[in-house]
């Protein structure tokens, strides 16, 4: 299962570090779908911050990084 780390800044100014999981190929890939899947009108993102499981709504969402070892949670 490959994990990648997000750094989200939401639209309030705020910013979080999650973690996503997914079965499906390489890191690029699964990037690829993470962003096509939060640029959809109802963009739904199912991902953990520390032990909780948290959804991350598109809409509220004002820039998203992805880093190659990603920060420190």
């Amino acid at each position: 299962m490959a994990e990648i780390v997000l750094r989200v800044r939401l639209i309030g100014g705020e910013h979080l570090d999650v973690t996503y999981e997914d079965d499906g190929g390489p890191t690029d890939e699964i990037v690829g779908q993470v962003i096509s899947t939060l640029a959809e009108d109802n963009g739904v993102l199912h991902c953990r911050h520390g032990g909780r499981l948290i959804v991350l709504y598109g809409r509220g969402i004002a820039t998203l990084e992805i880093a190659p070892r990603g920060p420190v949670l």
